[in-house]
């Protein structure tokens, strides 16, 4: 199962992730991303994916 990761220091609180994937990321009141899962099932891999990748300082990354 695809594990997520975040570089609690790299996030600057952009949200970008969150609108593409709100059940999987947030972010906390001092700005930082909160992964709300640490795995994700294979069908929702793109799209969770796809939510990563629009992070402009590329602070999430989804991993096999």
């Amino acid at each position: 199962m695809p594990r997520l990761t975040a570089d609690h220091e790299a996030c600057q609180g952009y949200g970008n992730c969150i609108t593409g994937a709100p059940d999987v990321y947030d972010i906390d009141d001092d700005g930082v991303v909160v992964l709300l899962r640490d795995e994700i099932p294979e069908s929702d891999r793109a799209r969770v994916e796809e939510a990563a990748r629009s992070c402009p300082v590329s602070a999430l990354a989804v991993e096999d």
